[in-house]
């Protein structure tokens, strides 16, 4: 009589019909379905991130988000608990596409004037390429605890990067005290708005401007 371990050994080599699954399929398959459930959770993401740069996160649902990625409300759950997860995962994700402009490379600048230059040529160049998330972003803030978590970190970014651009700046007194004013103003996402979308200057014309407004605060 034949053995069942002969016949599994056997089985690795020649297919016979109603034998278990080898140990050399077990692993194939294991692999190919943590490769389907990567995929699904990056379409997941992506498909929630669209939703919050054109509704808004405040006005996405985990249904519209199971929806548009073409799954059950079931399959997101199971990927994401809650949106809380789900915004955490896709803030990561979508921070990865759209890095902030780098501040070390900004303080290596001597010059403070180049400096303001550079980091607001960059900088405009981020808000124009995020324009609809970030004004979305904005509008939810006061809505949305996770949105609100996310400013905490970018208005962070946006403190250091008032520091790196007064830095080694002569004016002292009242005077210092209207160039950091002037600074944050130009910093600020809403004077970039202001000025390229409403009023329709291009991104060197508006750095041009808020260099003459730091310019005549000091």
């Amino acid at each position: 009589m034949v053995s069942r371990e002969y016949i599994l050994a056997l089985a690795r080599y020649v297919k016979i019909p109603g034998t278990p699954m080898t140990d050399q399929k077990r692993p194939y398959k294991m692999k190919r379905r943590a490769e389907l459930e990567r995929a699904t959770r990056k379409r997941i993401t992506e498909s929630a991130i669209h939703l919050h740069g054109t509704l808004g996160p405040a006005r996405t649902s985990m249904g519209a988000v199971a929806s548009h990625a073409g799954v059950r409300r079931s399959t997101v759950y199971r990927h994401f608990p809650d949106e809380v997860t789900l915004f955490q995962a896709c803030s990561a994700h979508w921070r990865a596409a759209n890095p902030l402009p780098d501040l070390v490379s900004w303080a290596a600048i001597e010059d403070a004037d180049e400096r303001l230059r550079l980091a607001l040529r960059e900088l405009y160049a981020f808000y124009r390429s995020t324009r609809g998330m970030l004004e979305n972003l904005y509008r939810d803030e006061a809505l949305s605890a996770p949105v609100a978590s996310l400013f905490g970190r970018y208005r962070d970014y946006l403190e250091a990067a008032h520091t790196t651009l007064m830095a080694r700046r002569g004016s002292r007194g009242r005077a210092r005290r209207r160039v950091s004013a002037a600074i944050g103003h130009a910093l600020a996402f809403a004077t970039w708005r202001s000025l390229a979308i409403d009023q329709e200057l291009d991104d060197d014309e508006v750095v041009e401007l808020m260099q003459s407004l730091v310019a005549a605060a000091s």
